[in-house]
């Protein structure tokens, strides 16, 4: 049985202040919380309506499923949640190619991408400091574990490009280069905005090269992408100079 503390703990967990109080997130489903386990991430409990195999039973607190109903943070819960601690703030490491995410504020947008960052093998995304907290449970649940093996730091966008200027910067934009059209180098930082405003004039003074997803369809009907789909179009046209 889930004790008062501990549901009122575990909620709490969804708010961004709460988290970084107790240095704590928690993740659920058995396969998002084997990836963040067998990754080396240190558990503080799981809460489970069944042993799990690959998890210590002194670790484990069995509860029933209206109990994981109440902690839970999805409509229908799965059968497990874990509460992790948050590591210690992620450093920047070096590599040859690097996502830059300026102030994306939908916790799904930001999962997906983490999630194609894995795909793609991009072992590090930089965020601005306004861009939504990764341990957000909306977030930590659409990245489907892949935030156990991607870097993802938090930092000040205009330090962060103004120290990597040996690298070319690539940015999406509305009125940018068509990306079909380009020679894509192996190395560079791909930057990409704010779902309805794109990137920050701050940061656009810093792009070397802009570029663009051209619309085949009749202009009145989409105005734009998703930035996540932008993400995964873009990470692929990137991938093929890699693979070249």
């Amino acid at each position: 049985m889930v004790s008062k503390n501990q549901i009122k703990l575990i909620t709490s967990l969804q708010q961004k202040k709460y988290r970084q109080k107790n240095d704590l997130f928690f993740a659920e489903g058995t396969k998002v919380i084997s990836e963040f386990y067998k990754s080396g991430w240190k558990l503080h409990t799981l809460f489970s309506t069944e042993n799990l195999p690959f998890i210590p039973p002194s670790k484990t607190e069995l509860i029933s499923d209206p109990d994981l109903k109440k902690i839970s943070a999805l409509k229908t819960p799965h059968t497990a949640l874990a509460v992790f601690y948050i590591p210690e703030q992620l450093k920047e490491i070096e590599s040859t190619f690097t996502v830059v995410l300026d102030g994306i504020q939908d916790p799904g947008n930001l999962g997906t991408i983490i999630r194609l960052c894995d795909w793609f093998g991009v072992k590090q995304l930089v965020c601005s400091i306004d861009t939504v907290d990764c341990f957000n449970p909306k977030v930590v649940q659409s990245s489907m574990g892949s935030l156990s093996r991607v870097n993802v730091v938090y930092t000040d966008l205009e330090d962060f490009l103004s120290k990597n200027n040996n690298l070319p910067v690539y940015g999406a934009f509305m009125d940018g280069e068509n990306i079909y059209r380009q020679k894509l180098p192996k190395n560079a930082i791909l930057v990409l905005g704010n779902e309805g405003n794109g990137i920050s004039s701050k940061t656009e003074q810093l792009i070397t090269s802009k570029i663009t997803i051209p619309r085949f369809g009749p202009d009145q009907l989409t105005e734009s992408l998703n930035v996540s789909t932008a993400a995964a179009i873009i990470l692929s046209e990137f991938h093929r100079a890699i693979e070249k």
